[in-house]
């Protein structure tokens, strides 16, 4: 497995839809995702801290998680199937491993939440990874906080304009 940092959330100027940028921590591969707006949201939510009223179902499912007495104790993304990304929550329970199959977007928003590491499977890094120039993205903090309000004010544009045939394959 390879070690990753959520690199960046940005809108795909092409398509409009958001992208998780993972990349591989001490090396020079960003595995690019594909997410949806509301997953998006809820992770750049999480990045900036933003309390919500009611817990938002990243919150909840690591709520449950706790009170069902185990921990999110790692986040793998481990393979890639007709353009669908797969990853697995790794929880520990009483000494017992489980493996939850979850989305990329929301395994990676519950992450962040808790503090549990990101891992992509070595062949999906291999087979997937890019490198890709990110010196744009190495930003100071003043200027990251504006990406993200500005990836915010983005993500709610394509959700006020956005129509259920846009979703038709």
């Amino acid at each position: 497995m390879v070690e990753v940092v959520l690199r960046a959330v940005r809108v795909d100027v092409g398509s409009s839809t958001p992208l998780l940028l993972l990349e591989e921590v001490g090396g020079d591969r960003v595995l690019p995702i594909f997410i949806g707006a509301p997953e998006a949201t809820a992770i750049a939510y999480a990045l900036q801290h933003i309390e919500t009223p009611r817990p938002m179902s990243h919150d909840l499912l690591g709520h449950v998680i706790s009170a069902l007495g185990a921990r999110l104790f790692a986040v793998e993304i481990v393979e890639l199937v007709d353009n669908t990304y797969f990853a697995n929550l790794r929880l520990l329970r009483e000494g017992q491993e489980i493996l939850v199959s979850a989305r990329p977007s929301d395994a990676v928003a519950l992450a962040i939440r808790v503090g549990a590491p990101l891992l992509v499977s070595d062949e999906l890094m291999n087979a997937e990874g890019q490198i890709l120039e990110l010196g744009d993205l190495d930003d100071d903090d003043d200027e990251d906080e504006v990406s993200e309000d500005h990836l915010l004010a983005q993500l709610r544009d394509f959700l006020d304009t956005v129509r259920p045939e846009d979703f038709d394959q």
